[in-house]
Order: C-alpha cells, then structure tokens, then sequence
C-alpha cells in the first residue's frame, strides 16, 4: 500500500510519521508507501471501523435547527423548546466532558446547568466555528474517510444548531428528569497485571507548556507481549496529553536526572525507539485483540513523555501521572508495530524519502522554503518492504497526525496493492496544542 499525506507549512521542523501495523508473526512481511506533504509532523495511530457519523443523536429542535422562545428564569416556554437537561447535556457529555470537568484540564467545567448558562454564548460561538471540541480531523472535499472514528466527539450540524437555539431561547434549564445519567468516567485498564509512575512527584511552574520524559523500568526478565495500556493522570489540571515510548537500548537513562526525568520537546531523544501508546483527557485504555500485542525485548525500558498545560486556572503543581500494562501469555498471532515515519533528508534510491516538491533547488530535492513562498508544501514516502514473495500483508490498526507550530494542513491517503486509493485523514486547520489519537 502507498499512503500520501500533504500538508502546507511555514518553514521547516521536525518531520515524522507514526503508523500502527498488526503484522503477522510469519515474519512481519508487509509493503507499504507513505508520501507526506508537511513539515515537522508525527502521524500516529489509529483508523478502525466505528460509527460513519459524528457526535451522539441530538435533541429534535436542533434536528429542526428551530431558535424557539423561552425565559432567561430557566423555564421553557413549549414542549419543543431546547431545554439544557433534554437536548444540551447529552452533547456535553459525549464531546465536552472528556476536559471540562471539576480539576480537568479545561479552565471550567460543563457538567451542570450553573455551569453551562454563563458561557452559553461561548459555546454557540465556538462549535459554530469548530474551534470546540478539539478534534481537528476532518471530511473535506479532498478527503472523505471510509471508516468512522472511534470515539470520535466531533459535532454534527445539527448538535451545533442545539447550542444556538438554546441561547436564543434563553438558555432554559428545563426538567432535571429529562437529563442522561452522569458519564461514566474511566478508572483504569481492566485486567491491569503492572503499574509503573515516576520515584517522586514532578512540580509543574505556572505560566509555561513543559514537555517532561520520564524513565519507567517495567524489570522485563524475558521478550514480552503487550496487549493493553492506560495512562492515569496524576494531575488532570495540568496533563495535556502523553505518549509512551519503547527503549529496547535502555539509552534513555542516561538522559535522565537523579529523579529519573529530563526535558524533552518534540521527541524523546533516544535512537529505536517506538510509540507504544498516546493519551489525551477521557482517553480510554488501549486494549488490543487477543491476537494482537506489541512485543518489548528483554530489559527494554519505558519513556513516558508528559506535555504539562498548566492555564489560567492553575498554580504551581505537582503531578506523577503513572502508566497501567498487561501482557499477553504467549506470542499473539500479530504483532502491533508502530512506525515511525519522517525527517528524510533525501530522496531513497528506490523512491522513498523526501519526494521532489514544487520550490525544490536545482540540485534536487530539498526541505527548505524559499522566502515569501506561499502554500509550501513538503511530501515524503515511506515503503516498508516484505522479507520474501507471499508475505503476509498487514492491517492497518490506526493512523494520527501532529505537526509542529509552523504547520497549517495536513493529509494522509493510502494507495493499495492494486493501485486503488483511499484518504485516512485530513487536518485542514491544524493546531499544535490538541493532539488525539484516532482509533
């Protein structure tokens, strides 16, 4: 398979990709291209099969995209008015409440009417925009993805027309009877055998993003088999989002401070080693088939990569954010391998790397921008080759996109075996401070 991604930038960074594979264990023999039109960008994982629509149903006035009469008391002035506990708290719930709860990593919660009421016109405003919520991964005219997000929290029409009517009808609470039951929140990896976190809390200045490794030592005495994985936040308040690397070298320690942690922007700064796992705020636990497991090597080590947010609403704070494992008791059928894919700085003799672009130099290609370029874009391929004739050829369990803060837009597409071609993502406007993985 070939996958394309093109994104436009501002100037050069950082360029990798991220794939998720579940390869067979006859030899991991699998054939695939990735082409990418970027700059600094990380893909990683995560396409399967789920819903074909966004967002959960909405109420029946948004469905009519009606703006009905009500009092700013609270009360609703008809049976077909939108009322907050009928037709809003279900959409908080499905595509707000993953952040915006008490000591979240959003500055205020949405969980009651007396939550929700003062900042109504903020909400409209901003799903309107589809600033809110932050999923970013979009259909477009050049990209229409043929399987639905799991848990996807993206709005449809109609449950943004639901935030418009309800500030025009004045923001009625209605009857608290009507309202869903609570959201179930995630406590942790069900069948959990291994829980790892750093030897002392970290302490987080205010006022400043902070990317933060921490080098966890799961004592592997043998190769391992990891089925599942969930990271528990220490601090909601200030834990962006996490990634979680394999560090079969152990080199990472040596980065390390006596508390086992160093800075870390961008990557984590060691040579081999693979994503295993990405987090972000009500990120549920990565469970594979049983099947399926990424293999660790004996003695490999883990490298937790914290991005700390603290905003407006937070002080100086401590976190140790710990990582729950299970393994599988034997070799699974498929191994889950991550790739990695990006900062080439030439084109491959066999066609991979960084692709010719449209202000290459004369000598070739080339990631530089010209000055006052406009819409440049960068493409890199990628082929991961079979070991023999009759390999058996992968699934692709997931595919994600980060970029870094010159990055405006970014595509991946898939070209199969027989020439056939499909879009796996887009980001049309992309935004360096949310970054999901997408299953």
């Amino acid at each position: 398979m070939i996958f394309r991604k093109n994104a436009r930038i501002l100037k050069p960074g950082a360029m990798i990709d991220t794939a998720t594979f579940c390869l067979g264990q006859q030899g991991r023999k699998l054939q695939l291209a990735v082409r990418l039109s970027a700059a600094a960008f990380v893909a990683a994982l995560s396409l399967a099969c789920s819903s074909t629509s966004p967002g959960s149903p909405a109420g029946p006035a948004a469905a009519a995209g009606a703006s009905p009469g009500g009092g700013a008391d609270g009360s609703s002035s008809g049976p077909d008015a939108v009322t907050f506990h009928r037709d809003v708290e279900p959409i908080l719930q499905h595509s707000c409440q993953s952040c915006h709860v008490t000591g979240g990593i959003a500055p205020f919660p949405l969980i009651t009417f007396a939550d929700a009421a003062p900042v109504a016109e903020d909400m409209a405003g901003q799903t309107a925009a589809k600033i809110m919520p932050p999923w970013h991964a979009q259909n477009t005219d050049e990209c229409s993805v043929p399987l639905g997000w799991k848990n996807d929290i993206r709005l449809s029409d109609a449950e943004i027309a639901t935030f418009k009517a309800w500030l025009d009808a004045g923001k009625p609470e209605g009857d608290p009877a009507d309202a869903p039951p609570p959201r179930e929140i995630v406590t942790g990896l069900p069948r959990v055998q291994l829980e790892l976190k750093p030897d002392a809390p970290f302490t987080v200045a205010p006022g400043a993003d902070e990317f933060r490794c921490f080098v966890l030592d799961p004592k592997l005495l043998m190769d391992s088999y990891l089925n599942g994985m969930f990271v528990i936040p220490g601090n909601s308040a200030v834990v962006h989002h996490v990634l979680v690397f394999s560090d079969p070298s152990g080199a990472s320690l040596a980065r390390a401070d006596a508390n086992g942690s160093y800075s870390c922007f961008g990557g984590i700064g060691v040579a081999n080693a693979e994503l295993i796992e990405a987090w972000t705020p009500g990120g549920v636990p990565l469970e594979y088939p049983a099947n399926v497991a990424t293999p660790l090597s004996k003695g490999s080590l883990l490298v937790m990569q914290v991005h700390y947010h603290p905003h407006s609403a937070t002080d100086a704070a401590s976190d140790q954010t710990s990582v729950q494992l299970r393994f599988s008791d034997t070799a699974p059928q498929w191994d889950a391998v991550s790739v990695l894919i990006g900062n080439f700085s030439a084109q491959g003799a066999l066609g991979d790397g960084l692709l010719p672009g449209p202000d290459d130099p004369p000598s070739g290609p080339k990631f530089i921008i010209p000055a006052n370029a406009k819409a440049h874009t960068e493409t890199m391929q990628y082929t991961y080759r079979p070991l023999k004739a009759g390999g058996v050829a992968p699934k692709l369990y997931g595919v994600g996109g980060h970029m870094h803060y010159v990055g405006v837009d970014e595509k991946i597409t898939v070209q199969h075996a027989d020439k056939t071609e499909a879009c796996l993502m887009q980001i049309p406007h992309w935004d360096f401070d949310w970054q999901r993985l997408r299953i």
